[in-house]
């Protein structure tokens, strides 16, 4: 994709960057913190904990990817997405990770709990969708 090429500074929320299947929510988070900034387990499970706590996700937190309804599993990318201090998300056709759900208010809902964890969030989706989403 041509827009990540262009902004390196970007975490992307797609469907086409699943979860680590043989990870639970928590440890798919957790490891980004482990792999970029050499955190403990400990200390990097605490903060994932936090930020799904931040987005009443904690349920899913022991919970691998076949068990996750799609709001899960989307809260789930956005935490590993925000994990790291990250100025830009990229939201890749909310539509097909929200399949189930009244997407636009679940996503308002979702990014409004984390808006102090990014600077800008942009949604990529078809043009005829852009009255669902609120500026960001």
């Amino acid at each position: 994709m041509r827009l990540l090429e262009e902004t390196p500074d970007a975490a992307l929320i797609s469907d086409s960057l699943p979860l680590r299947a043989n990870l639970s929510v928590l440890e798919n988070v957790a490891i980004v913190l482990q792999y970029r900034r050499n955190m403990n387990y400990d200390a990097a499970a605490d903060r994932a904990w936090a930020l799904l706590g931040r987005l009443g996700q904690t349920d899913s937190a022991f919970k691998r990817d076949p068990d996750l309804g799609s709001e899960q599993r989307f809260a789930a990318k956005l935490a590993r997405a925000l994990i790291l201090p990250q100025p830009i998300i990229l939201i890749e056709r909310p539509g097909l990770l929200l399949p189930d759900t009244h997407y636009p208010a679940f996503l308002d809902a979702a990014l409004t709990a984390v808006e102090d964890l990014f600077e800008q969030c942009w949604i990529v989706d078809y043009t005829w969708n852009e009255p669902l989403y609120a500026p960001r």
